[in-house]
């Protein structure tokens, strides 16, 4: 009976020492990549607990939001993870009247950059192709993303047909609950485009995967690894850049105590060379930031996408 008891207590501490990342929208996305990142990253930490993922999903991430923010606000050993549409949200309002005060910014792990993607057997084979598509017949172009009107990936082809003359409101857009989602979708030909981020498309492009061709990329210059052969936007006479952050925060209760030991862990563990290759490996890009640099980084990045919205009048 001792022992019986023994293994129980045993247990019980693991459950309560482990520490959990929470993944606001479905599995297979970017934001579920962005906790397996942490996640391996924090296993040479050994002051910061194993963590465990669980998926909080819906309303384009306001359910773990609110859950987060106003039921569950001091848990100490609870992170969420966001992305630059989670900011693009906010500035919005999609969340409500939550802002980026409401909770703490822990770290920022690395960027990625948006991406127009379509089935490795479409008819598509460049960028070009698909804008003179939606330029002639934009109802016959299924165009998949992740959340609604004004989300980052409908401000991308927003920004892409803009570019091209195109108003984006002939642009027909199917409202998916993830990247996971909207490749699934795509591969069930409900769809035949994704907006969507690089990182997830590194999960059906690489090698022995195949299930994708990606148009365009919309960073700067060609991204290395997995993507290499894909072409900027810019390469294709269209001038859309769009990165996007990537990390996770906490409630706005935690203590300050227990926020900056999370700070902390996420400092030496982003300054590894072997969280580096982990990054690489996770389709992420180097971009950094902790504590009050990433909050005063977040405030600043909110105001911009607000500026932005404006100007596509999703919002007064």
């Amino acid at each position: 009976m001792k022992t019986l008891f023994s293994i129980l207590a045993a247990c019980a501490a693991l459950h309560a020492a482990a520490a959990e990342c929470i993944v606001p929208s479905k599995p297979g996305g970017a934001m579920d990549l962005t906790c397996k990142l942490a996640r391996e990253g924090l296993k040479s930490e050994t002051d910061a607990p194993a963590l465990r993922l669980s998926y909080l999903p819906g309303g384009i991430g306001a359910v773990a939001w609110h859950t987060m923010a106003a039921q569950r606000g001091s848990e100490k050993d609870t992170l969420v993870a966001f992305s630059g549409g989670s900011l693009l949200n906010l500035a919005q309002g999609k969340f409500g009247k939550a802002s980026a005060s409401d909770v703490r910014w822990v770290a920022a792990l690395g960027a990625d950059y948006g991406m127009i993607a379509v089935r490795s057997d479409s008819a598509f084979r460049n960028l070009a192709g698909l804008i003179d598509a939606l330029r002639r017949e934009p109802e016959k172009v299924l165009i998949g993303v992740s959340g609604t009107i004004g989300s980052q990936d409908w401000m991308k082809m927003a920004l892409l047909a803009r570019s091209a003359g195109i108003d984006p409101k002939v642009l027909r857009f199917v409202a998916l609950e993830g990247g996971g989602e909207a490749f699934t979708a795509m591969h069930a030909n409900h769809v035949q485009v994704v907006s969507g981020d690089a990182s997830e498309a590194t999960l059906y492009a690489g090698a022995g995967a195949g299930r994708v061709r990606v148009l365009a990329v919309l960073s700067e210059q060609r991204l290395p690894g997995v993507l290499s052969q894909a072409p900027t936007a810019r390469e294709q006479g269209v001038d859309v850049v769009w990165p996007i952050i990537r990390g996770v925060w906490m409630g706005p209760k935690v203590e300050d105590a227990e926020y900056q030991r999370w700070v902390g862990s996420f400092d030496r563990m982003t300054s590894s060379s072997d969280f580096a290759r982990l990054r690489a490996a996770h389709g992420l890009y180097p971009f950094t930031l902790t504590g009050q640099a990433l909050t005063d980084y977040i405030h600043k990045a909110v105001a911009d996408y607000n500026r932005q919205a404006r100007q596509f009048k999703l919002i007064r």
